[in-house]
């Protein structure tokens, strides 16, 4: 099992290894010389020293199936994706000129509406949001931002452009796991390490922190930080309880949680109750408050909104930023940017047809069999048609749910997703992956060095969620090689 050049199968789109069949790119011939040195036997020795450590520090994540929830150790890849920093300096600029214009978009939808009122975003959208909270109406959250943390998906076409798949603006989770797929490698493969520049990922908590703390009431003082998690049982618990103990966060859950008549949260403790300052909620908007949302919602905290409003406690993300976590919403980014921030987008969106539009339903419908269906509001890969690799049965369902509920579907062309070396059962083969890169934002910004790169771990295969079948990889962004 060595990436042979020579003998490494292409698959006719972008290859982030190969320019073309026993030519490296530039910034893999390191990779390339270092790998064909490890005997197949020592490869796999260390392959299955990665497993043994996954789950020796328990990093798992949960499939909720009919046969009941089962926690599985992360699958993770031991050959490393590059990424060159020239490229990644484009990306990361791209990056915060999204997030800046979403913000200013939910923040003008809890207040003004002027894109609305402008003709730039339809009103007709808005109206039929699943995610749009009225209860969020006039709030003022710090320095304007509502979305403090976002997941922006990104995906490389066949001819090598890098383009934004999705923005993921609620609760966007993967950053455990991009921290531990770092430590794993370390780990792994320190003398590889040697041969690169690889800048860092591991200041991702610090910077979360700092981030957390900008939103504290109360500035004289060090901010008391909660994680509110659903619980054990939720997919991404073990993000949830990895951060905040990096972070020195408390981990808590709403029964541990009180809202009192001053409209400030406290955190029930052996000692008594103490003020919480900041929360970063993993909780949905539904559930996060029985009194405004949900009323049989158990996960939450009765009055947490009252005090967000009042500017007792700060919340990130803030409820209603999902109104901006929507794939119909997503169409329209490139617009946001150029309306409040009077740019062109740096990164591009993937062409995308919306079905609530007559020629683009008549459009979807008539090519079911060559685009990729989503509808606008599911994640994780779920509820999707995938027409090259659907059946004539499933096309005629997803005709069906379009014709129903056209607004709650948009389509995109079948993108040829960029390879990268995978190491398999028997051999080191391509296999298709994104890239998950977070960005930060309260008074400043911080773009992590790279992302959670996930892979398709099934030959041919595009669905790269863990939940489908999926994988990940450490990914790495260098400067020059030593």
């Amino acid at each position: 099992m060595k990436i042979d050049c020579g003998h490494y199968p292409l698959m006719g789109g972008f290859d982030e290894l190969l320019e073309a069949p026993g030519k490296p790119r530039s910034r893999a011939d390191g990779l390339c010389d270092y790998f064909a040195t490890l005997a197949p036997a020592e490869l796999e020795a260390r392959h299955r020293a990665v497993d043994a450590a996954i789950m020796a520090a328990g990093i798992t994540f949960t499939v909720y199936s009919e046969a009941g929830n089962i926690d599985r150790a992360w699958p993770f890849d031991v050959v490393p994706r590059i990424l060159a920093k020239s490229e990644w300096d484009r990306i990361e600029a791209g990056l915060k000129q999204r997030l800046r214009a979403l913000n200013l978009f939910i923040d003008d939808i809890y207040h003004e509406q002027k894109i609305v009122k402008g003709g730039v975003f339809p009103a007709d959208v808005l109206a039929d949001s699943k995610n749009f909270r009225a209860a969020c109406v006039g709030a003022n959250p710090p320095f304007g931002v509502w979305a403090h943390i976002c997941g922006t998906d990104l995906v490389r076409d066949a001819d090598g452009t890098v383009y934004v798949l999705e923005d993921n603006l609620r609760v966007p989770s993967g950053v455990s796991y991009m921290l531990e797929n770092r430590q794993l490698m370390k780990k792994l493969f320190p003398e590889l390490f040697a041969r690169y520049d690889v800048l860092p990922v591991d200041d991702y908590p610090a910077a979360l922190y700092d981030m957390l703390a900008a939103l504290s009431p109360r500035e004289d003082e060090r901010p008391e930080i909660a994680v509110l998690t659903p619980g054990i049982y939720n997919s991404a618990y073990f993000e949830h309880s990895y951060l905040a103990q990096q972070m020195g966060a408390h981990l808590v859950e709403g029964s541990d949680l009180v809202v009192l008549d001053d409209d400030c949260v406290y955190m029930k403790t052996i000692e008594g109750l103490m003020r919480l300052d900041v929360i970063y909620r993993r909780v949905d908007d539904d559930f996060i408050d029985p009194e405004v949302f949900r009323p049989d919602s158990a996960l939450g905290v009765p009055g947490l909104m009252r005090a967000w409003k009042a500017g007792k406690v700060g919340i990130a993300n803030a409820p209603g930023s999902g109104v901006a976590d929507d794939k119909v919403v997503y169409a329209y980014v490139p617009k946001m940017i150029e309306y409040y921030l009077n740019e062109e987008a740096v990164l591009p969106n993937v062409p995308s047809y919306l079905c609530m539009h007559d020629d683009d339903r008549d459009y979807v419908l008539a090519n079911l069999d060559k685009l990729v269906v989503k509808p606008a509001n599911e994640s994780g890969g779920y509820g999707m048609l995938v027409g090259p690799k659907s059946t004539p049965e499933e096309r005629a369902k997803f005709a069906e749910l379009i014709a129903d509920n056209p607004r709650n579907y948009m389509a995109q062309p079948t993108l040829s997703l960029s390879t990268v070396p995978t190491l398999c059962e028997d051999a080191i083969e391509p296999r298709h992956v994104d890239l998950r890169p977070f960005i930060l934002q309260s008074k400043d910004f911080y773009v992590t060095r790279g992302g959670l790169t996930r892979v398709a771990l099934r030959r041919g295969s595009l669905v790269v969620n863990s939940s489908q079948g999926g994988g990940s990889k450490d990914t790495w962004v260098i400067g020059d090689t030593r």
